[in-house]
């Protein structure tokens, strides 16, 4: 069975206890907008795994002397760089996917002195079959 670590499962007094807090502190932190729980239908907060994991680092934090603003920008760099990281793979991705390697790309100058692209190991063709790529505009 896989857990996930996003479900809110987690009523207040539980997730306090497992991130050995107060439940009134949860309340804080979440109109502060440090850890904001899940709702549920009643309007009552649920916590995920997640939440819980992010208390414990708010817990960890505030111990080190960071104040409550700190550490809230703490988070959102964080949440900010883990997004990047998973755009950057995804386009990474993408990139493998859309091109050949660029390694097999040649480019040389033709016969008529243009710039051709090549596959690797092909010669560029006799100045009349030449596939003219660019050409200065001083030359039209």
């Amino acid at each position: 069975m896989e857990i996930n670590f996003d479900q809110p499962i987690f009523v207040i007094s539980v997730a306090a206890e497992l991130a050995d807090m107060h439940p009134q502190t949860l309340r804080q932190y979440d109109r502060l907008g440090i850890v904001s729980p899940s709702r549920a239908p009643g309007k009552s907060r649920r916590y995920s795994q997640r939440d819980v994991n992010r208390l414990r680092e708010v817990q960890r934090l505030s111990h080190e002397g960071v104040s409550l603003e700190g550490i809230k920008r703490i988070l959102e760099l964080e949440n900010q760089v883990a997004a990047l990281q998973h755009r950057v793979a995804e386009l990474t991705d993408e990139l493998a996917r859309r091109r050949e390697p660029l390694e097999s790309r040649i480019f040389a100058a033709g016969t008529a002195g243009d710039v051709v692209s090549l596959a690797r190991g092909q010669r560029p063709r006799p100045r009349s079959q030449a596939v003219v790529v660019w050409r200065p505009r001083g030359d039209l």
